[in-house]
């Protein structure tokens, strides 16, 4: 999710997001057809590089504002969800047109903000205004939610992004409450047997004392991504979008660590893919995608490569899947949450070739 505090006062972001999310959004009728034209903006630097965009699925509706991506690794099936309505779209192998796979506000979900695929086939969407929801892929049926209850003060909350770890726990991002939720597979086992199929999402990890001081109401913590290469499922990574810093989480010991940064930063940072000791970013509004390498003890990266391109159109997140880069547009400058406008439709998830 971009941040908003750039267009809107702290005061009212979360009333402004929520409002949004909940107000119905009519179609437009002098929307614009067809992708963009691919001006890629290349920069004087030794990492920035030209990259190959074109449109890999297009989207139903002329108001989707996409966000979350995933990817089924079996199947090879693509979810997106929709921040404008908690929509989420399915898109095959082979086809261009996505289908709506659950409908506007399943489930009383008001957005659909980060998206994961676990490897039992059960598709974890969040809703930033309330938690996540988890559904069985096969049927569509809601197997469990997991919702924060209310904070002190009525602090506000933006449940955001979502990764799964090797040992099947979830984990996920609040934006302006810094913490990091946690869903292990009992919770998940126990809630789903339980009447009501219905938890709570509690904190378990305070990063806000680990990030630079910012204004009270500032987005900071966004993508989040499970070490792939460690088998007990303990090392995260985490970007503070505002700070653009990456941050590796021990969930075991607690131990936060800020990871030195060489050859540039994650301000704008949004979602992140970590193949490896790769690791991708989206930075949203400066329509741009990053490559970094990763130290094996993840205590650095170096900046390999980095495209800016119009043609991205607010990339929110990104997923790597049968070899390809697939990058979700927002459109969330043209009349979405980040100022008025009139968006390009339909709205598309792109491929992008050379990062």
């Amino acid at each position: 999710m971009p941040n908003a505090k750039r267009y809107r006062s702290p005061l009212t972001i979360a009333a402004t997001l929520t409002a949004l999310a909940a107000t119905p959004l009519l179609p437009t009728a002098t929307a614009k057809t067809g992708p963009p034209p691919h001006t890629t903006n290349i920069q004087n630097s030794p990492t920035q590089h030209h990259a190959h965009v074109s449109t890999a699925y297009e989207l139903p509706g002329d108001r989707a504002y996409p966000e979350g991506i995933a990817a089924d690794p079996r199947t090879g099936d693509i979810y997106v969800g929709s921040y404008a309505t908690g929509a989420v779209y399915r898109a095959t192998p082979g086809k261009r047109a996505a289908q709506v796979f659950l409908p506007a506000g399943t489930d009383g979900r008001k957005t659909a903000n980060g998206l994961k695929v676990d490897r039992s086939g059960r598709l974890w969407v969040t809703d930033s205004t309330a938690g996540v929801a988890v559904y069985d892929l096969r049927s569509r049926a809601l197997i469990a939610r997991f919702d924060v209850p209310g904070t002190p003060g009525g602090e506000p909350r933006m449940v955001n992004d979502v990764t799964i770890a090797a040992d099947g726990t979830a984990y996920l991002t609040d934006s302006f409450r810094a913490v990091i939720y946690r869903v292990t597979p009992a919770q998940l086992e126990k809630t789903a047997r339980h009447e009501g199929r219905s938890g709570e999402l509690t904190a378990h990890l305070d990063l806000s004392g680990a990030l630079e001081p910012q204004p009270a109401g500032t987005f900071t913590l966004n993508g989040l991504v499970a070490d792939p290469t460690d088998p007990t499922g303990r090392r995260l990574f985490t970007v503070d979008m505002t700070g653009g810093d990456l941050y590796r989480v021990d969930t075991a010991s607690g131990e936060i660590r800020k990871v030195a940064l060489h050859g540039g930063d994650l301000a704008n940072g949004d979602g992140l893919e970590l193949r490896g000791s790769t690791l991708w970013a989206v930075h949203n509004t400066t329509n741009s995608i990053t490559r970094w390498r990763l130290t094996d003890d993840g205590t650095a990266a170096r900046l390999e490569r980095r495209v800016t391109d119009e043609a991205l159109q607010i990339p929110t997140t990104l997923v790597r899947s049968h070899g390809r880069t697939l990058v979700v547009r927002s459109q969330f400058d043209k009349g979405g949450p980040m100022g008025p406008g009139t968006p390009t439709t339909p709205f598309t998830v792109a491929a992008v070739h050379g990062i």
